[in-house]
């Protein structure tokens, strides 16, 4: 603090502003200090529905406010994608309007991953009627056509709510969907099934203003699977199923856990929440992000920054003192998982006797004909629902013992394998350059063609591996949590000529000994040189490993040399 002059009257006079910290509502702040924050306060995103179902669609793009388009929209789960033929060299360098295509992508929301055989099916036509036949199941269980056009938009709505599906605060500043377990209520091995949380939680709070200006988004993860089947570490909010020993079965709390360019591991509050106050808890946690969170600047803007300047025993006190008005039971920390896979990939029995058929598409890549495919597929195998999963995979639920190895073998003729390679099973990308606008390189064939030469080039390779592909560094695709990350960027060939690529982590990890992959410095490959690359550090990998590592073990003991 500057010294008192000691002669005010002499001392020059200084303008003085009122500190505006870093825009927490909390704390009496509620000036906008971006535009973004100006667009919200200007107007409520959920309020744009009722522009675009009546303006428009009917006056088409050009109609279309700035502050909608590339903003409030977002809150209906529409973002602008990429005009064709910008490489990625000009991403940072062109302004919004010259990157914007005249189409959307649009997000349909799938909470715990829950879609009955009607709902994909009606996806699949959408998909084929609307969107030029794209579709990709995201990493958060969505999924997400391209090529909409801003006329059709309201008829899209008018169909998907006709079977219960949504795209309310698919994106935006806004609770995003609240990703499950695929096999909640299903699996053996359950500890708990969190459906109903998930259930009241979009029936009490989604579409609702309570919740709809928070300073960024904000992620949900429920699910009480052995397998720890949702990410839990790398979300805003987590309830994770436990046994505490003496209350039952219920979740144990996780916060501020997030990736991006700032990734961090979620941390534990050390609470037990039983199945019937998950949705006033999530209410809490959000409500202090609403009214506490950083909403200066963006990049500051997510939870997992105030967690980390507050500690885990503030944010409980805060939470339990201010929010729930009375004390949360302390309870006991997740076991380990049991698999080290946890995609429920093949076959497995439910509770009830029949089985799921999990599956893997390539990097999440589908198409409208194929889920409707996958619909009929499920229904004639005596199936009505189906699941997608946060590794970018499927699930077909209910099948009958002697029904499975027809199912299976059906998948198979569509590419669609519920008996995939390490690789196949591994490989996921983000919506890469193609389509979105951040991105800087391709990933979606990239990893498609990756996959098929290791599978060629490493036919007996069987350990669980994750190689994770994303087309910026905002790490959609998880790529810092990754056996083998790869963040694109443009690189140098040996000709000295810019190229696409990759910037290379290694050893990164959830559930066992969760963590950040290692950045070898200098250590980047052309798009061109991945496979090559990839199969000379598994080979080495292979060579070196002690009985049983795991790869992100060995990554983190292995020379430079031997990971270049």
């Amino acid at each position: 603090m500057a010294a008192t002059p000691q002669n005010p009257a002499s001392a020059p006079r200084r303008k003085v502003s009122r500190h505006r910290g870093e825009g927490q509502w909390a704390m009496g702040h509620f000036t906008p200090l971006n535009g973004n924050e100006q667009f919200k306060k200007d107007d409520d995103g959920l309020n744009v529905r009722t522009r675009i179902e009546t303006i428009y669609s009917k006056r088409g793009f050009d109609s279309i406010d700035p502050n909608d388009l590339r903003g409030r929209m977002r809150w209906w789960g529409l973002y602008t994608q990429r005009k064709p033929g910008i490489d990625g060299g000009k991403t940072a360098i062109l302004e919004p309007e010259e990157l914007d295509d005249k189409y959307f992508m649009l997000r349909v929301r799938i909470d715990g991953g829950r879609l009955t055989t009607q709902q994909l099916r009606v996806i699949g036509e959408i998909s084929q009627e609307f969107a030029r036949g794209s579709a990709d199941v995201t990493d958060r269980q969505n999924i997400q056509l391209h090529w909409i056009r801003i006329e059709d938009v309201p008829e899209i709505w008018q169909r998907l709510e006709a079977v219960g599906l949504s795209t309310t605060e698919a994106c935006g500043d806004t609770p995003r969907v609240v990703i499950g377990s695929p096999v909640a209520g299903i699996a053996e091995d359950e500890i708990i099934d969190g459906s109903w949380a998930i259930d009241e939680i979009n029936k009490r709070y989604i579409g609702s203003k309570e919740f709809s200006n928070l300073p960024r988004k904000f992620k949900s993860a429920i699910s009480g699977s052995p397998l720890l089947d949702v990410v839990h570490e790398i979300n805003d909010i987590a309830f994770v199923g436990v046994e505490h020993p003496e209350h039952g079965p219920g979740f144990d709390l996780w916060v501020g856990g997030g990736l991006s360019t700032n990734p961090k591991i979620g941390v534990r509050l050390g609470a037990w929440v039983p199945l019937a106050e998950v949705p006033d808890v999530w209410a809490g946690v959000i409500g202090i992000f609403r009214d506490y969170g950083y909403r200066r600047l963006r990049t500051r803007a997510r939870l997992k920054f105030l967690v980390a300047d507050w500690g885990a025993e503030k944010f409980r006190q805060v939470l339990e003192d201010e929010y729930l008005e009375r004390k949360l039971v302390d309870g006991p920390a997740p076991a380990e998982p049991v698999s080290r896979w946890r995609d429920h990939v093949g076959v497995h029995r439910q509770q009830d006797g029949n089985f799921y058929v999990g599956f893997a598409p390539r990097v999440g890549r589908v198409d409208g004909a194929t889920l409707a495919k996958i619909a009929d597929l499920a229904e004639a195998h005596g199936s009505g629902r189906v699941r997608t999963t946060v590794e970018q995979k499927m699930i077909v639920l209910d099948v009958a013992e002697d029904q499975v190895e027809s199912l299976v073998e059906a998948l198979e003729a569509l590419d669609l394998t519920a008996r995939p390679s390490s690789f196949r099973r591994g490989t996921m990308a983000c919506t890469g350059i193609e389509y979105c606008k951040l991105a800087i390189v391709e990933t979606k064939q990239r990893g498609s063609t990756l996959i098929d030469e290791l599978e060629r080039r490493l036919p007996e390779f069987d350990e669980p591996l994750t190689i994770n592909i994303n087309g910026c560094p905002n790490a959609c695709a998880r790529i810092q949590v990754a056996d083998i990350g790869l963040k694109g960027q443009l690189v140098l060939n040996d000709a000295g000529e810019q190229v696409e690529g990759f910037q290379v982590h290694l050893g990164g990890a959830l559930g066992l000994e969760a963590g950040f992959g290692r950045k070898v410095r200098g250590l980047k490959v052309t798009s061109e040189e991945l496979p090559d690359y990839v199969e000379r550090v598994l080979r080495r990998f292979q060579a070196e490993r002690a009985d049983g590592e795991r790869f992100a073990a060995w990554a983190a003991r292995a020379s430079e040399e031997a990971l270049s």
